[in-house]
């Protein structure tokens, strides 16, 4: 399961020109699942990005996480983060599971991640055309991999 979060001011998603969610201070989290994911990728990435500590305290340094800053996110599905580019110039997405696989994982990892934030998350629609629009913050974009566990 990889994970590309984007501290945000503000984020949001559009679907057939309505927003569909909709978020200010917090995490735009774009999430890529493949077929070898499991709950326990889900656990460990879910509480791994509550806690990751990227938001700036009272003296400008990154020591807070979102659930400190009490702040919202949106969680979306793209399975484009598993492509591989090592041959050619078409990227093979052969690693992103099939969508039997990936919504079931998709809506457990939001199940999960609401459970730890304690509140509700904005999502996207799981193979939707969607716009994605965000203003990001610092800006501060990190990378993980929950088999890689980085």
């Amino acid at each position: 399961m990889r994970a590309v979060l984007q501290r945000v001011i503000k984020a949001s998603v559009t679907i057939e020109e309505k927003i569909v969610s909709e978020i200010n201070s917090g995490l735009l989290i774009l999430l890529g699942i493949e077929a070898e994911d499991t709950i326990a990728d889900i656990e460990w990435l879910s509480k791994k990005i509550v806690n990751l500590r990227i938001f700036n305290d009272e003296n400008g340094v990154m020591n807070n996480s979102l659930l400190d800053e009490n702040g919202d996110a949106i969680i979306v599905s793209q399975f484009t983060l598993h492509a591989s580019t090592k041959k050619g110039n078409r990227p093979s997405y052969i690693k992103a599971a099939k969508p039997e696989i990936s919504i079931p994982l998709y809506q457990l990892f939001i199940a999960d991640f609401e459970k730890q934030l304690n509140k509700k998350v904005g999502t996207g629609e799981f193979g939707a055309d969607m716009q994605v629009s965000l203003i990001n913050d610092g800006p501060v974009t990190i990378c993980i991999d929950s088999k890689r566990r980085e």
